[in-house]
């Protein structure tokens, strides 16, 4: 899933050719225990007050809260990229010094953020729950807009996609083994047993592996940890939803995704650590109770197969106080560079921040060798 406002992750599918494999939804549909339906969309208002109407319609909120939340929404547009202790607070903390109330933060706010930043509220800088917000919600009207592949991931990511590019050679299941760095430059990678040379190199890995291959670099790792994301899929003998998609509120599961005719369901639970311990007939059986919530019709359902995926260490959790020391494309070894989503990449951990790490090690590597270019695209606000 990604959003409209991911101006380089949008760009990295125009440039692999998959662009059209990926649909963007209009309206984002939020779904109570008990089956009842809100849906937001933007309306004849231009930014940032584009959801006024809709917003008016919610039914999960209170009038309270929708005033609470409105009062905050204004402070983030007034405060993001102005105010400067936002990296160093949590959201949590900065919710609170807004007012909200107990449901806004719970129904409206942490639903949308522990899912884009794959972190709890009291546990992520203010400064990455305000970009989404400001980006995503208040930049511009179609921001907003939920993009959800109609493809398997493995078909978007193929080798068929990296065809258009010859000079590219995708090698799978390759260990890289070893970095060797003698008179402060990369002499080689040992890959598989094998010495591999080149005029440069990205090491694009978790962090925790970079300190492992890379310790001369001396980043400091020691406030780096990991949050989980565990995904569901269930695939069932009838449809029990025709919503395309759906944030499901006050349960575990936080996000449901209609994969194929209302049959094969995926779920999505960001920050997961609830799950990480449990079995996976645990899971199942937690997933099947919480669908019953929502969805009648899976009272009726029977359940086909089941596949679990836990992702322990599935991103870097977006800490307050760790901006400083996401490090930069460019190392102290001149013809070695950095990419990955816990690099200084402007975004927290997402696709998007992904690509922009990409993007500024490409952006690095050519001005190391004199071909300046320019990849990054910038924000949509």
């Amino acid at each position: 899933m990604l959003l409209r406002c991911c101006t380089n992750l949008i760009d990295f599918y125009k440039r692999l050719g998959v662009e059209d494999r990926i649909h963007f939804h209009r309206e984002v549909y939020w779904v109570e225990p008990g089956g009842r339906v809100s849906r937001m969309r933007r309306g004849l208002l231009p930014a940032p007050f584009h959801f006024t109407e809709s917003f008016a319609r919610l039914h999960f909120l209170s009038a309270a809260d929708k005033i609470s939340i409105g009062q905050a929404l204004l402070s983030v547009q007034r405060e993001f990229r102005r105010r400067t202790d936002l990296e160093h607070m949590t959201m949590l903390d900065w919710l609170r010094e807004k007012k909200q109330t107990q449901p806004a933060i719970e129904r409206f706010w942490r639903q949308v953020l522990v899912s884009a930043v794959n972190e709890e509220l009291d546990c992520m800088a203010a400064v990455h729950g305000l970009q989404v917000f400001f980006l995503g919600f208040l930049s511009r009207a179609d921001s907003y807009e939920v993009g959800i592949p109609n493809v398997p991931l493995a078909e978007l990511y193929s080798n068929n996609a990296w065809a258009k590019y010859p000079q590219i050679n995708i090698v799978h299941r390759a260990t890289v083994q070893g970095l060797k760095i003698a008179n402060n430059t990369v002499s080689h990678l040992v890959v598989n047993g094998e010495r591999v040379k080149a005029e440069a190199y990205v090491l694009a890995l978790p962090f925790e592996r970079v300190a492992a291959l890379a310790p001369d670099l001396r980043i400091d790792f020691s406030r780096f940890t990991h949050s989980p994301i565990t995904g569901i899929h269930l695939w069932f003998d009838r449809a029990i939803t025709d919503l395309p998609h759906a944030t499901l509120l006050d349960r575990t599961i936080q996000w449901m995704f209609n994969k194929q005719d209302g049959r094969h369901i995926q779920l999505v639970v960001s920050a997961s650590r609830s799950l990480v311990g449990m079995k996976r007939e645990d899971v199942i059986e937690l997933a099947l109770r919480e669908l019953k919530d929502f969805f009648p019709r899976a009272t009726e359902a029977q359940l086909e197969r089941a596949h679990v995926v836990k992702e322990v260490r599935a991103t870097f959790s977006a800490a307050p106080n760790l901006e400083e020391l996401r490090p930069f494309s460019a190392t102290s070894v001149p013809n070695l560079f950095l990419a990955g989503d816990w690099t200084r990449s402007g975004w927290p951990a997402t696709m998007e921040g992904a690509v922009r790490s990409g993007y500024l090690a490409a952006e690095a590597l050519l001005s190391s060798l004199g071909e300046a270019r320019q990849f990054l695209l910038p924000d949509v606000a």
